[in-house]
């Protein structure tokens, strides 16, 4: 396990409120009284308890259409971000989408849903949303969908170094370049809500470079899709 120096470049309410929570608190043991009056997770390995967040609600603006339906060896990309979970690692796994198949899909898995009814709010509020629903977690990893190339395994590991430094912001890296997922513990949570428009995690990054590590990982593994000629390029890749 390589851990890449802290100064890395980067890559780059009410009812439906509750019953997020009541999701989370199944898995996690949580009451809402607890994450709505703000009780931090008790000392020891409860404030390890990890929720995943699969941000999944983007248009594809960039690509021209909902892009996590675009298809590499039969797989579409939101299939493989959801496969690329380990769920033994996480208390809750949340996906925040816009699209109904995504929510079908993610069901399938096993996984929460929270419905994104204003998307064109930008990233910050699926950012929002799934961190006020997963806020009885000590930590939040927060991941696309649209890198193919993630491996399970890579998330595992990165999940592992998280626990080693339960008081850093830990994301996947190549050669000093920070990529997604991202791992917050909770004290970033504020931070995390308060953004707005179309940004995420990086703004908090970039307010604490010291607290950020990264695990070192194949280069191919960030790649991510934002373009037709970007996934075009990953399916040649894979077919030669």
């Amino acid at each position: 396990m390589e851990i890449i120096a802290h100064n890395a470049q980067n890559v780059q309410g009410g009812r439906d409120f509750i019953s997020r929570i009541t999701i989370c608190r199944i898995l996690t043991g949580h009451t809402e009284a607890d994450t709505l009056h703000g009780k931090k997770e008790g000392d020891g390995m409860a404030e390890l308890r990890i929720g995943c967040l699969v941000m999944a609600a983007g248009s594809g603006s960039r690509f021209g259409r909902n892009k996590l339906e675009a298809v590499i060896d039969g797989k579409t990309l939101l299939r493989r971000a959801l496969e690329a979970v380990p769920r033994e690692e996480f208390a809750c796994v949340t996906v925040v989408t816009q699209y109904d198949g995504a929510a079908a899909l993610a069901e399938e898995f096993g996984f929460a849903v929270v419905r994104n009814d204003r998307p064109e709010d930008g990233l910050s509020r699926t950012v929002r949303l799934g961190t006020e629903a997963m806020a009885s977690c000590g930590a939040i990893m927060y991941q696309v969908a649209d890198q193919p190339l993630l491996e399970r395994d890579t998330v595992r590991r990165e999940v592992e170094l998280f626990r080693a430094h339960p008081d850093r912001i830990v994301g996947l890296g190549h050669n000093g370049v920070r990529g997604n997922p991202c791992i917050f513990p909770r004290r970033f949570f504020p931070e995390l809500m308060a953004l707005t428009g179309d940004t995420g995690g990086n703004v908090v990054i970039r307010a604490h470079p010291e607290s950020l590590l990264l695990y070192e990982t194949a280069a191919a593994e960030l790649r991510d899709v934002d373009t037709v000629e970007a996934l075009a390029a990953i399916r040649t890749e894979k077919i030669m």
